[in-house]
C-alpha cells in the first residue's frame, strides 16, 4: 500500500431485502466523493462497501419467492453492486456477509466474547419488529409500534444469547466525552448520550460535569444487555458451539468493517494492521445508535481501537415525505440517471443534502438544478468559451499576458477555490464544497460579460488581449474541472478532453497559467441538456405506474360459501352513466344520479375520499340495480355502484373497458 498516509472509509452495508432507493444511494455517492477527494490529496484510500445478507426478513422474502435465501441474496447483491457501478462508485472492496471468511471470523468473535464472559445464554421476551430486526420493550414502543420505523411489532419469546453491554457503558461514555469529534454532527452525539446511554439524572449535563462524574465513578447509564443470537429462524451465521442459534444481525453485520480488511481473533492481516482504525464510517442517521453504541462496545470487548469518526448523515426525502413503494413515490438512482444522466444525479444529491438537516428530492427539483447549475452555469460557460476560441483563433489559445484589472479579480478567486473546496470536503460538508466551486463558474461567466470578447474581436489591434481573455477562461475552467473530479468525475473527464489537457496534481490547482497553449476541440459537446418537466412527464408516469403494480399488496383470497348460477342470476348488474354528482355534507358519501338505459337512479356511494363530484360526472359505471331502496343521510339510494378497495383503503371504480357500451347493458 506504499508509505502514504492511509484513509479508510466505509458505508453502511446495504440490506439485501430489496433495491436501494435514492436516499440509500446518496450515502454511497457521498462516501465516493469523500474517497475521491482524499485520493486527490494523496492519501492511500481504502473505500469499502457491500451488502448485509442475513436475517429473518431475508428468509421470509426468499420463501415468498420460492427460492433459497442464498439464491435470493445472490440476486439482490448483484443488483446492488450493478447500481453502485452505474453510479461510478470507486470502491476498493465490495464485502458480502455471506462471504466465507466473514462468516468464519464472526463465529470466532462470538466464541471469544462467550469465553471471556461478555456473552451469556438467557431467554428473550418482548415485542419484535421484523423489518428492523429489533426487539423492544412495551415502554419503548411509540403508540404501540416500532420506535424506529413506525410499523407493527409482535410478541416474541425465545432462547437467546445476550451481550453484557453494561460492562463497557461507562468506558464508552468516557470515550465520547473525551473525543467530541467521534460522533458527527454534534446533534447525533447528544441524541445518543441522552436517549440511549446516560441515566436520566445525567441527561443534559455538560461534558465537564460528565467527566467529573466519570472520575468520581458516580456516572450512571441505562444501557441494557443486547440480544446477539436468534433461535427461531435459520438464515444466519451459525453459533458453532450451539447450532440451535444463529448470530443476530448486528453482531454479524457490524463486524464487516474489520473482517473485510483481514481481522482475525488470532492473527490479523497486515492490511488490517495498516488500515484499522477506520477514519470514518458513513451511515444514515437512523442507524447511528448501532454504530456509536453497539459497535464501539464490541470493539472494546475485542481489545481493538475504536473508529476515529462516525458520520450520521440526514435523510433524503421525496418532496418532504418518506419514500413508500405503495405510494409509488420511491425514486431510484438508475431511473433518475436514465433521464438526467449519472453526473446530474450525483450532483443533485451532493448539492442538495445539508450537513445535518434532511434534504428533499423531486423530479421537478432535479430538473431545476440540472438546468440552472449544470446546463446554464457550467455547461454554458464551457460551450461559450470553446465556441469563441474556435471562432476567433481556430481553437489555439495563447496567454499573451495582456492584462487588465478585471483579470486579477478572476485569477485571485480561481486560485483561492482549491483550499475552500478541499477544506469543506475534509469536514464532510460536501454541499458547501460544491457551493464554493460554483462561485468559480459563476465568476467566469461574469468575466465573459465584463470583458465582452465579441467586442474586443472587432479591433484587429487587440488580438493578443482577446487571446489572453480566452486563456483566462480556459484556465479557470481547467482548474474548476479538476476540482469537479470527486463529485462528477465523468463530466470532469469530458471537460479535460474538450480542453485537450490532463488532470493536474492538487498542488498545482492554486497556480494560474501553467498551460502554455490551449488547443481545444473543434466539436464541443453539450455537457448537460436542458430538461423540461412536461417533456419527461410520460416517463415519470410510467415509472410510478410500474412501481405501484410491482408493489401492489397481495390480498389474501378468502373462500366463501359456493353459490349456484341461479343465485348469481338474481343479481342484476347493468352499465350506467353518471349524469350528476354532489358531495353529501359531513360524510364520505357521494350522491350520484345515474342513467341506466331508460331509467334514472339515485345512488349513494362511500367513495368521496377517492373521487370528486366533478370526476364522477360522465363516468361509465357498473351498477347493481335490484337492491331494495334505503335511506341514508336523508337521501334515497336505489342501487350500488361497484368498486374495488385494497387493504390500504385505495378505491377504484369498475368501468367497461370500451366506452361504446350503451347504458342499460347487462353485465353477465
Amino acid at each position: 500500500m506504499g508509505n502514504k498516509e492511509k484513509f479508510y472509509i466505509t458505508t453502511a452495508i446495504a440490506y439485501t431485502s430489496g433495491k436501494p432507493h435514492i436516499g440509500n444511494t446518496y450515502e454511497i455517492i457521498l462516501s465516493d466523493a469523500i474517497a475521491r477527494a482524499k485520493r486527490m490529496q494523496g492519501y492511500d484510500v481504502f473505500f469499502m462497501t457491500g451488502t448485509d445478507e442475513h436475517g429473518q426478513k431475508i428468509e421470509m422474502k426468499a420463501q415468498e419467492q420460492g427460492v433459497s435465501p442464498k439464491v435470493f441474496v445472490d440476486d439482490v447483491a448483484g443488483k446492488i453492486k450493478n447500481l453502485w457501478d452505474l453510479m461510478n462508485i470507486s470502491y476498493d472492496k465490495f464485502i458480502r456477509t455471506t462471504d466465507a471468511d466473514h462468516e468464519k471470523t464472526v463465529q470466532k468473535i462470538f466464541k471469544k466474547f462467550y469465553d471471556q464472559g461478555d456473552i451469556y445464554k438467557g431467554h428473550y421476551e418482548g415485542m419484535y419488529c421484523t423489518p428492523c430486526e429489533s426487539f423492544w420493550t412495551e415502554s419503548q414502543l411509540v403508540e404501540g409500534k416500532c420506535p424506529d420505523c413506525g410499523r407493527d411489532v409482535k410478541p416474541s419469546q425465545e432462547e437467546a444469547y445476550f451481550f453484557k453491554m453494561s460492562h463497557y457503558a461507562k468506558k464508552l461514555v468516557r470515550h465520547i466525552v473525551a473525543h467530541p469529534e467521534f460522533i458527527q454532527p454534534v446533534a447525533r452525539k447528544n441524541e445518543m448520550m441522552n436517549n440511549f446511554l446516560l441515566a436520566d439524572e445525567f441527561v443534559g449535563k455538560s461534558d465537564e460535569e460528565l467527566l467529573t462524574a466519570i472520575e468520581n465513578d458516580s456516572i450512571k447509564t441505562k444501557l441494557q444487555d443486547l440480544c446477539v443470537s436468534r433461535s427461531t429462524f435459520k438464515w444466519g451465521i451459525p453459533v458453532d458451539f450451539d447450532e440451535k442459534h444463529v448470530v443476530y444481525v448486528w453482531l454479524d453485520a457490524l463486524n464487516n468493517y474489520i473482517t473485510g480488511v483481514g481481522f482475525d481473533t488470532e492473527e490479523p492481516s497486515n492490511r488490517y494492521k495498516k488500515l484499522w482504525p477506520a477514519d470514518v464510517h458513513v451511515v444514515g442517521k437512523d442507524i447511528v445508535r448501532f454504530h456509536t453504541i453497539y459497535w464501539p462496545i464490541f470493539l472494546m470487548a475485542l481489545g481493538e481501537p475504536l473508529p476515529k469518526q462516525v458520520l450520521g448523515h440526514p435523510w433524503l426525502l421525496q418532496g418532504g415525505d418518506k419514500m413508500s413503494k405503495s405510494k409509488g413515490n420511491v425514486l431510484y438512482a438508475d431511473d433518475l440517471a436514465s433521464v438526467f444522466g449519472v453526473d446530474s444525479v450525483r450532483y443533485y444529491v451532493l448539492r442538495e443534502m445539508p450537513y445535518a438537516a434532511d434534504g428533499t428530492i423531486t423530479w421537478e427539483l432535479l430538473c431545476e438544478r440540472n438546468n440552472t447549475d449544470l446546463s446554464n452555469i457550467l455547461g454554458n460557460l464551457v460551450k461559450r468559451t470553446l465556441g469563441m476560441s474556435n471562432q476567433y483563433f481556430d481553437g489555439k489559445i495563447v496567454n499573451y499576458n495582456v492584462s487588465e484589472p478585471v483579470d486579477e479579480d478572476l485569477k485571485s478567486l480561481v486560485v483561492s477555490i482549491k483550499d475552500k473546496v478541499i477544506n469543506k470536503v475534509n469536514e464532510y460538508k460536501v454541499a458547501d464544497a460544491l457551493e464554493e466551486l460554483w462561485t468559480l463558474f459563476r465568476r467566469a461567466n461574469k468575466y465573459i460579460d465584463e470583458t465582452e470578447p465579441w467586442n474586443i474581436n472587432k479591433d484587429e489591434n487587440k488580438k493578443e488581449r482577446l487571446s489572453t481573455v480566452l486563456y483566462n477562461l480556459l484556465e479557470s475552467i481547467n482548474i474548476g474541472a479538476n476540482l469537479l473530479t470527486p463529485f462528477i468525475p465523468e463530466t470532469a473527464n469530458k471537460i479535460f478532453k474538450e480542453l485537450n489537457v490532463s488532470s493536474r496534481n492538487i498542488e498545482d490547482l492554486d497556480k494560474f497559467g501553467l498551460v502554455e497553449e490551449y488547443n481545444v476541440t473543434k466539436e464541443p459537446q453539450i455537457l448537460f441538456n436542458r430538461i423540461k418537466l412536461p417533456d419527461i412527464q410520460h416517463i415519470i408516469d410510467d415509472i410510478v405506474a410500474k412501481q405501484k403494480a410491482d408493489n401492489a399488496p397481495k390480498i389474501e383470497f378468502k373462500e366463501m360459501e359456493p353459490i349456484t348460477i341461479d343465485d348469481f342470476a338474481k343479481v342484476q348488474m347493468k352499465v350506467g352513466t353518471v349524469l350528476q354528482c354532489e358531495a353529501v355534507p359531513k360524510s364520505k358519501l357521494l350522491h350520484s344520479t345515474v342513467r341506466v338505459g331508460t331509467k334514472t337512479l339515485s345512488i349513494l356511494s362511500g367513495i368521496a375520499k377517492a373521487y370528486t363530484p366533478e370526476q364522477m360526472v360522465g363516468k361509465k359505471v357498473v351498477v347493481i340495480t335490484n337492491l331494495p331502496p334505503r335511506e341514508m343521510k336523508g337521501l334515497l339510494s336505489e342501487g350500488m355502484i361497484i368498486c374495488a378497495e385494497d387493504e390500504s383503503g385505495n378505491i377504484s371504480l369498475l368501468s367497461p373497458e370500451r366506452d361504446i357500451i350503451p347504458d342499460g347493458s347487462d353485465i353477465s
